[in-house]
């Protein structure tokens, strides 16, 4: 989460987290009551494993609710108006380290995934390439020393 309070995140991953939140909501909670409601049945509640993990489930399943709530309440839906000519939270952008080249788009943290190349505006990368345009240089320290990156294009 921003400092801010603000939750980036784009109109896809705005849908994803509300259907993930209905489906807390109607189908998981009425799931795990019934499965505490059957554990119950099967007697002393001390010893009853079903009851003990059902309840656990349930824990997490209102801490997510909470959390997408939450999230919900603070999000900011990234625009998706034409670029600046500066990286900002939303942009896609070609950048060229040492020999190799990638493609990375700037989200919020909710939607990171480094792997297929959705990196954090809150993350080290994603701050030093907040701000800079085509052509600019930005080092980001990481634990194995400076990396430096090369801003080759952005949309």
């Amino acid at each position: 989460m921003s400092l801010d309070g603000q939750q980036y995140l784009t109109r896809e991953g705005l849908a994803k987290l509300k259907v993930e939140l209905k489906q807390l909501k109607t189908v998981k909670r009425k799931e795990i009551a019934l499965r505490i409601q059957e554990a119950k049945e099967l007697g002393d509640l001390s010893e009853n494993a079903e009851y003990a993990e059902a309840k656990s489930e349930q824990g997490f399943i209102e801490g997510r609710i909470i959390e997408i709530e939450n999230t919900l309440k603070n999000a900011v839906v990234i625009s998706e108006e034409k670029s600046s000519g500066l990286v900002k939270v939303g942009s896609s952008l070609k950048v060229k380290t040492n020999d190799n080249e990638m493609t990375l788009t700037i989200v919020g943290s909710n939607e990171a995934n480094p792997g297929n190349g959705l990196i954090s505006n809150e993350s080290p990368l994603g701050q030093a390439l907040l701000g800079h345009k085509v052509g600019d240089q930005v080092e980001v320290k990481v634990p194995a020393g400076v990396v430096k990156y090369k801003i080759l294009s952005i949309s």
